[in-house]
């Protein structure tokens, strides 16, 4: 494959390091090692690129390099609609987040269940995180009715039968004798609230901790940042496998 060049474009170095990818001359260094791929083909130092149209991947990781991209991550309180609008006139998440520019959420929470979302206008981004396929992990912490029992761990941990088929094996430990920890990858419709019926234990509250490699405990319900760049490139690293479908991520 032979990669389109753009002559009006940018020096790929200097894309990159707008990017957060390190300074210029550490991004020339990266395309002088030929770690650097442009459309799928290696790049050479003086590559000119167009940002808003190329693929440009690092070390084999695929890094968004579009200008205007923003990334927040939300604690999200219970009550709040995980869309960008709602007919009934509930209250969503982007009415907590700046209204410029216009992002979505990624993924979704249902309205009860609390805890990290992230908000993006990188739609690249935004299909890796939530497509089946890449694995990215996500963290909940799952308050439920009863004391699940060894066993009950066990099938969380091997995996649940659900109406539509069997889950794969999730991270399930007890922090208290009511409060499950949970990390699955999946990306089943309310998947966490009917593992947890499924072994007899219904959820009472629902909070995710944790997405990929991003957490932030000091963000209380409501509150809002941006993600500096070292956690963009961590979350792209996290999404970095590809993909084979394209089954949207489902509501907790």
């Amino acid at each position: 494959m032979v990669a389109t060049e753009h002559p009006e474009g940018e020096r790929l170095q200097k894309v990159m390091a707008r990017a957060g990818l390190g300074s210029r001359r550490r991004c020339e260094e990266l395309i002088e090692d030929g770690l650097v791929l442009v459309n799928g083909e290696t790049a050479d130092l003086g590559r000119r690129v167009d940002p808003e149209v190329d693929r440009i991947e690092v070390d084999g990781v695929a890094v968004s390099v579009r200008s205007g991209l923003v990334h927040y991550l939300l604690n999200k309180p219970a009550g709040v609609i995980s869309t960008a609008a709602d007919t009934h006139g509930r209250p969503t998440v982007v009415e907590l987040v700046p209204a410029e520019p216009r992002v979505v959420p990624v993924g979704r929470l249902d309205a009860d269940t609390e805890g990290l979302l992230l908000l993006t206008n990188d739609g690249d981004l935004t299909h890796r995180l939530t497509h089946p396929s890449f694995g990215v992990e996500k963290e909940y912490l799952a308050e439920v009715e009863g004391h699940p029992s060894r066993g009950a761990l066990r099938r969380l941990r091997e995996g649940v039968e659900l109406d539509d088929g069997v889950t794969a094996p999730a991270q399930a430990s007890l922090l208290a004798p009511n409060l499950l920890r949970l990390v699955i990858h999946e990306g089943r419709n309310r998947q966490v609230r009917r593992m947890c019926d499924a072994v007899g234990h219904p959820v009472v509250r629902l909070v995710r901790s944790r997405i990929g490699p991003l957490t932030d405990r000091t963000l209380k319900p409501g509150e809002w940042r941006v993600l500096d760049q070292a956690e963009v490139r961590a979350l792209e690293r996290a999404a970095s496998a590809s993909s084979t479908d394209g089954r949207p991520e489902g509501r907790r």
